[in-house]
């Protein structure tokens, strides 16, 4: 915390820095907890997604009502709705620092994969949870744990990639950096390998694809999560056909330039049930090693769920994620996390071009009709066509469910967020010397991103579109004020 602020910006050399460092240096456990990757027949990575947005809900009057933490308005409202799951919603942001600690006393050897939305981790700490944040501290630190838990990195206010603006996308990830390395260390940022976008949302306009990833690599990033729904093959346009192994996504624009990166996938399903009851571990015990380039391989069975809503999460989540781990570790059928699979491929001779070749969904149509370099010009043209001629095509990106879109219906939200954006373009980071640990520019990046958080539109109309329209107009106004 700065001033009460998040630290989300000006030390963007030291967090560029551990980034590159941590590319040289191993995470794969080397004693305890060690898989011997030569004898397993596959294995299970599941990642744990959490997150509370904040609300300007801290007080009777919208427009003066101070920016608060969801998690914090259920918590002082516990008679209304669902509010009362707010105290096991703390214990689930908690618990995986508890029971990491305890299976690995018990000599087991567990794995998960964890992301917290910058916004959940500032919530926390201002609402003074901070029992919470120190015991995610001790197994994202102390060496008798950390093997076991991987961080993925993601954009800080939970933006949704395939429609908020590209500058802007790129400054939620380099704040969320900044934030963990804030709370964890820079040694433990090195050590941050894979990103999830929210919502699993992959943008599909080739220029827009293009910046996402290209953004992703230029921070530093080795990996991504995607939805197997969300992709195709580039060599035919197929749904994946090997969705357990690794594959390299690979996004050109209408300039022709091309930017890949390797991506993990998570299946298709009802993610939450999924993870909650281990479905990935046993179906990780039907399956055995597949053929890539010329060697035999185990497959990786990936999920990723919210880790608190439902009672299926809340409850039935931790006795099946110690039977999994109890069962699995040291058997042929472990769990393991996704940098350390991709580390021990890559220790057998496996390089990432041998992964097969994915794009964005509908990109082939778009390929089939313009070459790579046409232009943006020919790009609209082509793009309106196909909305035309095919009442599927879109290009609002694909997410966990292809039944909702993350532009349609929301122009009452969407255009305060976009004009906001420009503002802050056009009067912060244009400013000419102005430098980014100015108490200004956090302060207004904040209100900026606060105001980007998906669930604003997820939620449909209603208080929550009403809640991001008035944090926009306040990053307007600060930004207005503080930048004349």
């Amino acid at each position: 915390m700065i001033e009460s602020l998040p630290n989300i910006c000006g030390n963007e050399a030291a967090v560029a820095a551990a980034m590159a460092a941590g590319k040289s240096k191993p995470v794969a456990p080397s004693g305890a907890g060690a898989i011997n990757f030569n004898t397993i027949r596959a294995a299970t990575a599941i990642a744990l997604h959490q997150h509370q947005p904040l609300i300007p809900a801290g007080g009777g009057d919208l427009q003066t009502a101070a920016i608060i933490s969801n998690l914090k308005h259920m918590m002082d409202n516990q008679h209304i709705g669902d509010n009362h799951n707010a105290p096991t919603f703390v214990w689930c942001y908690k618990r995986m620092g508890e029971f990491i600690p305890q299976l690995i006393h018990e000599g087991k050897s567990p794995r998960v994969m964890l992301e917290y939305s910058g916004t959940l981790l500032y919530g926390l700490r201002a609402m003074g949870e901070d029992h919470v944040i120190e015991a995610l501290k001790s197994v994202t630190c102390n060496p008798d744990y950390r093997w076991a838990v991987e961080w993925l990195g993601m954009p800080w206010g939970h933006a949704v990639a395939p429609s908020t603006p590209i500058q802007d996308y790129r400054l939620h990830v380099q704040a969320f950096q900044h934030h963990f390395a804030g709370i964890f260390g820079l040694d433990a940022l090195e050590r941050v390998r894979g990103f999830s976008p929210s919502e699993m949302a992959l943008p599909n306009h080739p220029d827009v694809a293009y910046e996402f990833v290209k953004t992703l690599v230029d921070c530093g990033y080795q990996w991504v999560l995607l939805q197997e729904h969300s992709v195709e093959q580039v060599e035919n346009g197929w749904h994946p056909q090997r969705p357990h192994l690794p594959h390299r996504l690979v996004c050109t624009n209408s300039a022709g330039e091309t930017a890949s990166i390797i991506a993990i996938l998570k299946t298709q399903g009802s993610d939450t049930k999924l993870v909650a009851q281990m479905q990935p571990w046993y179906e990780a015990q039907s399956l055995e090693r597949w053929e890539l380039a010329g060697k035999r391989v185990p497959p990786l069975v990936t999920q990723i769920a919210d880790g608190e809503n439902g009672g299926v999460m809340m409850n039935e989540f931790p006795p099946k994620f110690f039977e999994a781990v109890r069962g699995g570790s040291g058997t042929d059928t472990p769990l393991m996390n996704g940098s350390e699979y991709l580390e021990q491929l890559f220790a057998m001779g496996i390089k990432d071009t041998d992964f097969t070749a994915i794009r964005p969904i509908h990109q082939g149509k778009i390929w089939e009709r313009m070459q790579p370099g046409d232009g943006p010009e020919k790009l609209a043209k082509i793009i309106a066509e196909l909305k035309q001629s095919d009442h599927r095509f879109h290009m609002d990106g694909g997410s966990w469910t292809n039944d909702l879109s993350w532009v349609k219906g929301y122009d009452n939200v969407l255009g305060p967020m976009e004009e906001s954006s420009s503002l802050f373009n056009e009067k912060v980071l244009k400013k000419v010397g102005l430098k980014t640990n100015d108490p200004h520019y956090r302060n207004a990046l904040f209100h900026l991103m606060a105001s980007q958080t998906s669930c604003y539109r997820y939620w449909g109309q209603g208080l929550w579109t009403d809640y991001g329209r008035e944090i926009c107009r306040r990053a307007m106004d600060i930004i207005n004020y503080d930048f004349r």
